[in-house]
């Protein structure tokens, strides 16, 4: 498969995805009480924002597929020979797999918190991030932000674990 039509592909299948959330899932199954003060808020700003972003990524790949010039006959042939799958990504992907199990058991454990400081530096370096120290920084401060935003601006309770709680 070229890199064009990997492009394509995946950008009408976002697009797809986006008009589903938008028109579909989010309408039908997100429910929202209609006294919500802020529409920020409220639980269907985000799941469509969220929707607007996966639209908007879709499209830019499909424009840029369409701006690539066509394959030649030989370039899936040399396309496949450059990239073959190696035996790290295959383990790359099983603990990813167990991250993920993990995650589901910590949280209930450590807190919703502290397991995705956890999750987001082990995914980092699972994959091998260029940037370990912006990685970890990260890791630390978007979840301790977003649980400050949630449970002390918004007033949504944030699920706090069994070992570990935050204020």
């Amino acid at each position: 498969m070229t890199l064009r039509s990997t492009q394509l592909q995946l950008g009408l299948a976002a697009c797809l995805v986006a008009l589903l959330l938008t028109f579909v899932a989010i309408p039908y199954w997100v429910t929202s009480p209609s006294n919500v003060r802020n529409i920020v808020l409220a639980p269907t700003f985000w799941p469509y924002i969220l929707a607007g972003f996966t639209a908007l990524t879709g499209g830019l790949l499909v424009l840029t597929a369409l701006r690539l010039a066509p394959a030649t006959p030989h370039a899936e042939a040399d396309e496949a020979a450059d990239a073959p799958a190696t035996a790290g990504a295959w383990v790359r992907l099983a603990v990813l797999a167990a991250l993920m199990v993990l995650t589901m058991l910590a949280i209930s454990r450590l807190g919703m918190v502290w397991t995705a400081m956890l999750l987001f530096a082990s995914t980092a370096f699972l994959f091998r991030t260029r940037h370990p120290v912006a990685a970890l920084v990260c890791a630390i401060v978007i979840p301790l932000v977003l649980y400050a935003f949630f449970a002390h601006v918004a007033g949504v309770a944030v699920p706090q674990g069994i070992l570990v709680r935050l204020p």
